[in-house]
């Protein structure tokens, strides 16, 4: 958030212990939380599910301090990671059902003006990824195909 009167960007609010090993207490060793990420993507849970289901009912606190690497790489070590990055794809569907919603409802200017904001943020996000090679060089948004991507 930016600060109100200094012209200047914020500073976060929260950060993370700072640990290189995991705690004595994880009661699972890394090859076990790797097979336990694989199984639960494969039920359909998305990667910030995984990490809420791993902490919350088998007390894993952190997947990268467990295993030595995230959650991402662990999907890509076992081939099952997803064709397109997660944040993105939630932007995407957070459009299509803004933009659903706006077929009903053309007076909603508020939402109209929130669906600029979501497909600003698809644009730069994609443009990020396009340039880190995440996407292909010729990839593209476009709100009539988006149901596609998402299948």
């Amino acid at each position: 958030m930016a600060r109100m009167h200094s012209r200047k960007k914020g500073k976060a609010g929260s950060t993370k212990p700072y640990l290189t090993n995991p705690p004595s207490w994880v009661p699972l060793p890394a090859a076990e939380v790797e097979k336990l990420v694989v199984q639960l993507y494969k039920q359909g849970n998305s990667q910030a599910h995984i990490g809420l289901i791993l902490k919350d009912q088998y007390g894993v606190p952190s997947i990268k301090l467990v295993t030595g690497k995230k959650l991402l790489t662990i999907l890509q070590d076992n081939e099952v990671a997803p064709r397109y990055p997660e944040d993105l794809i939630s932007l995407i569907r957070r459009a299509m059902n803004l933009r659903n919603h706006l077929t009903e409802n053309k007076k909603d200017f508020s939402g109209a003006n929130g669906l600029d904001r979501i497909e600003a943020k698809i644009y730069r996000l994609s443009a990020y990824y396009r340039k880190e090679g995440v996407l292909p060089s010729d990839w593209r948004y476009r709100p009539a195909n988006a149901s596609v991507l998402l299948r």
